[in-house]
């Protein structure tokens, strides 16, 4: 059973996953502080001088719990935004750069898809011979198109 999961860990797939989800977690940190620090005193001075934020008292002044603070989710949007961003220019784009050097396609596009008559699923490969969702036979790809 040890032996089993050593070599479940030892796979490069988790070693792989593993460093990506590091490197994603020290990047999220990093554009954290870029929103928190840098984004919302921007957002925020658009309120005005006394708000403390952009956004709309719902109920009694000074209440946090009723305040409707737009520029809070502005600033989620602008991490979120940028969080993807540095995952893919920094991480996707140089997995497959090097994955394409050893011959391997990854994050390519999707390949044909058909209808199955059967159940109307839209998602079916045009080569499959059953569908996944209902699991009845397919007419052969040459004879649907």
């Amino acid at each position: 059973m040890l032996k089993g999961f050593k070599n479940f860990l030892m796979r490069g797939d988790v070693i792989v996953i593993a460093v990506g989800l590091v490197t994603a977690l020290a990047f999220s940190t990093l554009i954290k502080a870029f929103t928190d620090y840098i984004i919302n005193p921007i957002v925020a001075r658009f309120q005005g001088r006394d708000s403390p934020g952009l956004g709309w008292q719902l109920g009694e002044e000074g209440n946090n719990a009723t305040y409707l603070d737009i520029g809070q989710f502005i600033s989620a949007l602008i991490y979120f935004l940028v969080f993807l961003a540095v995952v893919y220019f920094l991480i996707v784009v140089p997995y497959k750069h090097y994955q394409a050097r050893r011959g391997v396609t990854v994050f390519g596009e999707p390949g044909p898809v058909k209808t199955c008559p059967a159940c109307l699923a839209e998602d079916i490969p045009e080569a499959a011979t059953k569908c996944r969702y209902c699991t009845s036979q397919q007419p052969p790809a040459s004879a649907h198109a």
